[in-house]
């Protein structure tokens, strides 16, 4: 059975929520790392976002 890019997609939320909050946190914290590293992980979650999109383009 295929997902048709939902768990792409899911993934993608998870982890730009985790990287939200790391962005906050370290902000709040003046954790530059911590910062990055929620930078990172909200832009890792838009390309899976938009991978799993590809996907359901695909296959309709």
């Amino acid at each position: 059975m295929k997902d048709n890019g939902f768990s792409d997609k899911l993934k993608g939320a998870v982890s730009k929520a985790k990287g939200e909050v790391k962005d906050q946190v370290g902000n709040a914290s003046d954790d530059p790392m911590l910062q990055a590293e929620g930078k990172l992980d909200k832009m890792k979650g838009e390309v899976q976002k938009e991978v799993g999109k590809l996907k359901d383009r695909t296959n309709d």
